[in-house]
């Protein structure tokens, strides 16, 4: 046994009887009511109903339609730019054919056409009478679509007699001098160009899906291939595997940090798992014998018994015996219940210097009794977060601990318990030390453990369970215990994060 001994009251029961188990269960029979929901939801995804595709073709999807909203916004501002352009040019070139027009007349009209009408340029012209007569200008008649049209739009002329028609804006007016003027410009070369943009439109626009959707897929399948190799793990484990761990791609990412943290958990789990091995073992190693003691005991006064009094005196051996296998399981109930965080409702601000001082003044009597000097130092207003009456019992069980190893009824001088409350770097610190034969180093790590007893504590009374109920203590306050050697002895630190 680890030098530990529990200071539980022994008003703490456990009513009903304690079966002991047979041995402890594998991890295949932990496993197996789940293997058949395992079987069921194996097997790899399909690629098109993954969440990873379908996240990514959403938002390919909403890219595209946002894409789609800009160009289109583009494309109508860049056409309405150009038109208006057009039209502005239409305008200036009217104006100044009407001013010619008004300082010469009709004639000065004629000029003013017939000259702008020669050349191969863009420009269409065409003056004509009232009744519809050609006067000048380089269009053959007026177009069908301007008679719809009297102020002007698009219409189709044919610029070469081999050529298909190309498509004009013309401005009609009248000049007030008895003819109508026609001005016209080619825009065949905008339409192509807005053609030509919708062409490019739909071919990079069909690109970028066929490139997002191929992207999306090979994404999807490296991160089904990493999904299914933690899915084909958690069978295998499931299966009683315990040593099987999620591989980690050390890229960094999401998948990376969850297999991290299954990675622990798994730790932790199969911790749990050994030192449910060891506890069961440590069951029945330590309390066989007790109950043994106790059964024989209760023969023997059967048999042996002639007197009342011989009656009374087994009886009560047999109580104290119980009493002690109470103890044990009582604190065997309380550190299940501490590492599952059964008592994190109960936390309120303690005060580690009243706590320490209590505990202290509550165990003089016994260390005077054994010939120890108990010294306390403790500093004020350290306080932290947690559950008083479990704290305290954490620190009784260290000065327990420390009082029963340092008694030496041959020691010519009295030994000595310090018992020190101070400010740690991030905490508190509670450190309890004895001039007893100390643990090993290579030991400590194990005295933490429940029922862990060392080859030269098995012949002192105790359990087991007193170091391992600090240990539990600390873990739920996030606080940590450490063993280190007090030359000569034991000193056992406690350290709490503080509020």
């Amino acid at each position: 046994m680890a030098r530990s001994e529990t200071a539980l009251s022994s008003s703490n029961r456990i009513g009903g009887a304690v079966q002991l188990p047979a041995k402890p269960m594998s991890a295949a029979e932990v496993a197996q009511p789940v293997m058949e929901l395992a079987t069921a939801s194996g097997g790899p995804r399909p690629l098109l109903s993954a969440t990873p595709f379908r996240i990514v073709a959403t938002t390919l999807g909403a890219l595209v339609a946002v894409a789609a909203a800009i160009f289109g916004m583009l494309f109508w501002q860049t056409n309405a730019l150009l038109s208006e352009q057009v039209v502005a040019g239409l305008r200036a070139d009217t104006a100044a054919i009407l001013a010619e027009g008004r300082a010469g007349g009709l004639p000065a009209l004629v000029d003013a056409v017939a000259a702008r009408s020669h050349g191969d340029g863009p420009g269409f012209y065409l003056l004509t009478d009232l009744r519809g007569t050609k006067l000048a200008g380089n269009l053959p008649d007026m177009p069908l679509e301007m008679i719809a049209k009297p102020q002007g739009g698009l219409f189709r002329v044919a610029t070469r007699a081999d050529g298909p028609p190309r498509l004009a804006f013309a401005i009609a007016t009248d000049t007030g001098a008895g003819a109508r003027l026609l001005v016209a410009r080619d825009v065949d070369a905008q339409r192509q160009y807005a053609q030509r943009m919708q062409r490019a439109f739909l071919i990079g626009f069909g690109l970028l899906a066929l490139a997002g959707l191929a992207g999306g897929a090979m994404i999807s399948r490296r991160v089904l291939a990493r999904i299914d190799t933690i899915a084909e793990t958690s069978r295998s484990i499931m299966a009683g595997d315990m040593s099987r761990r999620v591989p980690v791609s050390h890229h960094g990412d999401e998948l990376d940090d969850l297999a991290g943290n299954l990675n622990a958990m798994l730790d932790r789990i199969e911790l749990l798992m050994a030192g449910l091995r060891e506890v069961s073992d440590n069951i029945a190693h330590d309390l066989k014998t007790p109950l043994t003691r106790l059964r024989t005991r209760a023969e023997a006064s059967l048999r042996d018994g002639r007197t009342a009094g011989d009656y009374r005196d087994a009886i009560e051996s047999t109580i104290e015996e119980a009493d002690d296998l109470i103890k044990t399981f009582n604190a065997l109930l309380l550190i299940a219940r501490l590492e599952a965080g059964a008592l994190e409702q109960s936390m309120a601000d303690v005060d580690l210097g009243a706590v320490v001082l209590d505990a202290a003044e509550l165990y003089e009597p016994l260390a005077e009794e054994r010939g120890l000097a108990l010294t306390v130092t403790a500093a004020s207003g350290i306080q932290v977060r947690g559950n008083r009456q479990l704290i305290g019992q954490a620190v009784a069980n260290m000065i327990d601990n420390a009082i029963k190893y340092s008694a030496d009824p041959e020691a010519r001088t009295p030994g000595t318990v310090t018992v020190a409350l101070r400010h740690a770097a991030g905490g508190a610190e509670i450190a309890v030390a004895d001039r007893g034969p100390g643990i090993p180093a290579e030991d400590r790590a194990r005295a933490l453990k429940r029922f862990v007893r060392l080859d030269q504590s098995r012949s002192r009374p105790g359990t087991g369970l007193g170091l391992s109920l600090v240990a539990a203590v600390a873990r739920l306050h996030a606080g940590t215990v450490r063993l280190e050697d007090n030359d000569p002895g034991l000193r056992i630190v406690l350290v709490l994060p503080r509020r």
